[in-house]
């Protein structure tokens, strides 16, 4: 096994979920019960299939598109969705903020 590609995903993930809506959603719902074991065996399953998604279909794609091409269009797919998301939350900022 690759311990550092292991210890590598682990981190990004970690740390790209800590504070994420789903973290909070998962919080929300420990909070209707007081056993918190189906909440959390719940929200594993479905981070467990949903990576297993991702891994599936990167492996699938990274078959037929050369990674280089991949690193590319998901840098600018990123920086897009950035942009997307920032210019629809300035009408929202300008509330707060005076420009």
């Amino acid at each position: 096994m690759d311990w550092k590609l292991f210890f590598t995903a682990f981190c990004m993930l970690f740390f790209a979920e800590l504070g994420d809506k789903t973290q909070l959603a998962v919080f929300t719902l420990s909070t209707q019960s007081s056993n918190f074991m189906p909440v959390f065996l719940g929200a594993s399953a479905a981070l467990v299939v949903v990576t297993f998604i991702g891994v599936f279909m990167g492996r699938l794609v990274s078959n037929y598109v050369p990674i280089p091409i991949l690193h590319t269009a998901a840098g600018i797919l990123f920086v897009v969705m950035g942009v997307m998301i920032l210019r629809s939350s300035i009408p929202e900022l300008s509330k707060y903020f005076r420009w």
